[in-house]
């Protein structure tokens, strides 16, 4: 049988870093893996950039519906139709605002008997951990009913800190295993089995949640980014983009996670859809997005006249 694995947790919490991360460790392992992506805006954006691993027919990008509810049956067709591969694996990525409990308990029914009951992986954020303010009970409600618990964001955490949370989870869920990322197995993975852990439901209603994208024309300079992430408002939990910079040939990628730090790095191919500036969090708004483009270009200008 086909294992299901189901990978869960807050945004920026490093899901799409672990899943290349068991891509790759499958594919060294012999296994042939299948991806389902998932999130409110453009998911394509993020599935491009495995086609550098795996063949575009064996991921699936799944845009705009929330799969914990909305997007459960497209889900379910997803899964269903995907081709028989000797040593198949299949990895769903779920975006960042799941109901965790709710997604388990729906994709569990439905789906073709020649797959294993899906287990689900939490990716918690070793730095960041309630840390949410009053999105604390989602961000707990992703670790309730996961097989494994995989810690993120370790560099520079104290061994206080990380027994501190290492505690908490336990109390939330005593039953899964708890691991960092380098300690993985990927061999281990097809033979978990679903927690049998009590979990303790949430209004869903608190895990769904507004977003837009609109398109990005290609910025001047790497400075450009802090100042389109800058303008946009800290209630916009997560920020993600794709452009190009000046005259590079290649495109760049840059994230703000919850906490306000920024990422860059180049992008693995090219956006199916172009380049785009997308926002999730409440009061997302295409206004707000376009003046924060059109601030971080008069920015530019204007520090360019300064120095003429």
């Amino acid at each position: 049988m086909e294992a299901i694995i189901t990978i869960v947790g807050f945004l920026g919490a490093g899901k799409t870093t672990l899943l290349r991360h068991l891509i790759s460790k499958s594919i060294d392992s012999g296994w042939k893996p299948f991806i389902v992506l998932n999130d409110y805006e453009n998911a394509n954006l993020d599935a491009v950039q495995f086609t550098d691993e795996i063949d575009s027919e064996y991921i699936r990008a799944l845009t705009g519906s929330c799969i914990c509810c909305s997007g459960i049956n497209e889900l379910r067709n997803y899964v269903n139709r995907i081709p028989e591969r000797p040593n198949g694996i299949t990895f769903i990525e779920a975006n960042g605002t799941s109901d965790a409990c709710a997604l388990m308990e729906f994709l569990g029914v439905g789906v073709d008997p020649r797959f294993s009951p899906p287990i689900q992986v939490s990716v918690v954020d070793l730095n960041n951990w309630q840390k949410r303010g009053i999105h604390n009970e989602l961000e707990s409600n992703q670790v309730q009913v996961s097989s494994l618990m995989v810690l993120t964001h370790t560099k520079d955490i104290s061994e206080s800190r990380k027994a501190e949370v290492i505690e908490e989870l336990v109390e939330i869920n005593p039953l899964a295993e708890i691991i960092s990322m380098d300690d993985i197995d990927v061999s281990l993975l097809p033979k978990l089995l679903p927690s049998k852990n009590e979990a303790k439901k949430m209004d869903h209603h608190k895990s769904h949640w507004s977003s837009c994208s609109v398109d990005l024309p290609d910025l001047p300079h790497l400075d450009c980014i802090d100042a389109v992430c800058r303008s946009l408002p800290n209630t916009l939990l997560r920020v993600k983009a794709c452009t190009k910079i000046a005259d590079e040939e290649g495109f760049t990628y840059f994230e703000r996670n919850p906490d306000g730090k920024v990422f860059v790095r180049p992008f693995y191919g090219t956006p199916i859809t172009g380049p785009k500036l997308l926002v999730i969090g409440p009061g997302s708004e295409p206004s707000l997005l376009y003046k924060a483009i059109d601030q971080s270009l008069l920015a530019f200008e204007e520090k360019n006249k300064a120095f003429k």
